[in-house]
């Protein structure tokens, strides 16, 4: 796909890996509608990229917002070509020490939200053929384990399944889906976990750069799955996955 001039959504865009996709794509001619509940900052990543980047303050787990939101802005004249589906959210607890509510926030951030915005975006794509490509960001732990994340991995290979079939779904239709699964980020992502990000970690601006590059190849290939990891652990800061 030439992204220039493309219009792209990207969930989770105030902050980390988020706002790095943002910023790769605003360089690269793309209109990017920034979504996340915290218009603050997303007001000041508009400072910083300019007006091709636009952004929205809503709540993914609202599914009337984001349908009523997506049926306003978008129409079989303005369609939207990609979606990044990168809001996340992780607690590493184990299972007996793990909250009814970080469950929850988990279940649907992670699963929910990520069907909400995407279910009310692919009608309007099957109805116009053209190139289009859905990005999920999933995680190293949509493919492996370790203590503590079974709550957190089952939404990471619950979105796991889900792209696989997707792809499945839609790929007649001329949409790509592709899932991402990083390990660790050097982003703030797990620090409520005790998890402290260090340079040894995957940075989020390489692996924004990789996810333009996927974008970016011939509308008859497709990349519909990467895992990527960190090629040197820290062990002095805890191993990188």
């Amino acid at each position: 796909m030439n992204v220039n001039q493309k219009i792209a959504l990207v969930t989770g865009a105030s902050s980390g890996l988020g706002a790095a996709f943002a910023d790769a794509l605003v360089a690269k001619g793309v209109i990017v509608y920034g979504l996340a509940r915290n218009m603050e900052k997303l007001q000041a990543i508009r400072q910083a990229l300019g007006n091709t980047f636009i952004p929205i303050g809503i709540d993914l787990t609202d599914q009337k917002s984001i349908n009523q939101w997506v049926n306003k802005t978008f129409s079989d004249s303005y369609v939207p070509n990609i979606l990044i589906n990168n809001a996340g959210t992780g607690y590493l607890k184990r299972i007996d020490e793990l909250s009814l509510e970080h469950w929850h926030e988990m279940i649907n951030t992670n699963l929910s939200g990520i069907f909400y915005l995407t279910s009310s975006v692919v009608p309007i794509m099957k109805r116009n053929w053209n190139a289009y490509h859905l990005i999920n960001i999933g995680s190293i732990l949509g493919k492996t384990t370790r203590a503590d994340s079974a709550a957190y991995s089952a939404t990471k290979y619950g979105l796991q399944g889900f792209s696989e079939a997707l792809f499945k779904e839609l790929r007649s239709f001329n949409i790509k889906v592709t899932c991402v699964n990083p390990g660790s980020i050097d982003t703030h992502f797990f620090e409520d976990s005790g998890i402290q990000s260090h340079s040894a970690m995957l940075q989020p601006k390489d692996i924004a750069e990789l996810v333009v590059h996927i974008l970016e190849t011939p509308d008859n290939l497709l990349v519909d799955e990467i895992t990527l990891r960190p090629l040197h652990p820290n062990p002095t800061k805890g191993n990188s996955r």
